[in-house]
C-alpha cells in the first residue's frame, strides 16, 4: 500500500464518520475497498462523483469506473 492510498483511505474514513455514504460501481463500499481499487492501474480509472443535498451538504461519494482511450 502506498502513501497516496493510505491518505485516501483516511480521508474516506473521515467522510464516512461524518455520515457520507460511499459507493463503488453503484454498490455501497468501504474506504478500504475504494482506496484499493482507486490505485490499481489497469485500462481504466475511478472518478469520484460528489452528491449533495438541497443545502449543499455532502451526502454521498460515488466512485465509478471510467475507461481510458
Amino acid at each position: 500500500m502506498n502513501d497516496d492510498e493510505i491518505e485516501l483511505k483516511k480521508h474516506l474514513k473521515k467522510m464516512k464518520k461524518q455520515g457520507v455514504a460511499l459507493y463503488l460501481e453503484g454498490k455501497p463500499a468501504s474506504p478500504d475497498e475504494i482506496a484499493k481499487k482507486y490505485y490499481v492501474r489497469e485500462d481504466s480509472v475511478y472518478m469520484p462523483d460528489y452528491v449533495t443535498d438541497e443545502e449543499g451538504k455532502l451526502t454521498e461519494v460515488r466512485y465509478d469506473k471510467v475507461k481510458c482511450p
